[in-house]
């Protein structure tokens, strides 16, 4: 990628925040995965991330966890499966020896110019990676889960406006800000709290992998600040929702860092 996404959070400090938790980061192999790991590791949690097949991308972001002094455990496999959805909370349990934080942040999206063009195939595969695999692992999670542990759910722009060429994409994203609002009201007397970041722009290895480079080129310059985000500015997102000292009063919220864009309502 040109430029390189900054996802390695290398100018942020933590500050003990996340002090002996455990959390789960699908998707965090890369982009705001990556960067999410790594905050989480320099606030003191330890990090397991379950992502596709991206080795070389989960390699390195294992040692930058493991550059904190944390541990960090890599579950490869596809979460469009129901059945490694489960496998993953449980490994994640067994290797890091509990869990108390939940990033639902494993994503799919693929462009089309109209719904004729847009397949069965592609339009629930998107659905069993966006949205249904946030639902298996929330649910494979919440007999682990105790008072004071947090889910966060990635959203995106798209899930608040739609989009046009993101038509099954968009529609997973709104599907996810349901939920997060549904199993907020669900959860509250158990004492576990489930919130969304909802991006707008975001430089990751995603795009080029799925837009033309005409699209590519001019990618954020849509937003009032003109340029996409890096990972490294939407990651203290998460800290924010994961850390009871700073967010204890927070759930059911949906965060939506989209570089000066408003949106009624």
């Amino acid at each position: 990628m040109a430029p390189e996404p900054r996802d390695e959070m290398r100018g942020y400090e933590g500050r003990g925040l996340l002090a002996g938790k455990r959390a789960l980061v699908t998707g965090g192999d890369s982009g705001i995965g990556r960067a999410v790991s790594v905050a989480f590791a320099k606030e003191g949690a330890d990090v397991a991330i379950a992502y596709l097949e991206e080795h070389e991308d989960a390699n390195h972001t294992r040692k930058l966890v493991e550059a904190q002094g944390r541990r960090c455990v890599l579950l490869p496999g596809d979460l469009s499966d129901r059945d490694h959805c489960a496998q993953v909370v449980e490994r994640t349990v067994a290797e890091l020896g509990g869990l108390e934080i939940v990033v639902n942040n494993v994503a799919y999206q693929a462009p089309v110019d109209s719904l004729e063009e847009l397949t069965d195939e592609q339009w629930e595969h998107t659905f069993a990676v966006n949205i249904h695999s946030y639902y298996r692992v929330t649910k494979a999670a919440l007999p682990h889960l105790r008072e004071g542990a947090a889910i966060i759910n990635t959203s995106s722009i798209n899930g608040l406006r739609g989009n046009k060429t993101l038509i099954d994409y968009a529609a997973t994203k709104g599907a996810i800000n349901a939920f997060t609002y549904s199993m907020a009201q669900n959860l509250v007397d158990r004492g576990i709290r489930i919130n969304a970041v909802a991006p707008g722009p975001v430089w990751t290895p995603l795009i080029p992998a799925t837009f033309p480079p005409e699209k590519v080129e001019k990618f954020g310059e849509q937003v009032p600040m003109k340029r996409a985000a890096d990972p490294d500015e939407i990651a203290p997102s998460y800290v924010f929702f994961a850390a009871d000292r700073l967010s204890s009063y927070y759930t059911g919220e949906v965060l939506a860092p989209i570089g000066g864009e408003t949106l009624p309502g």
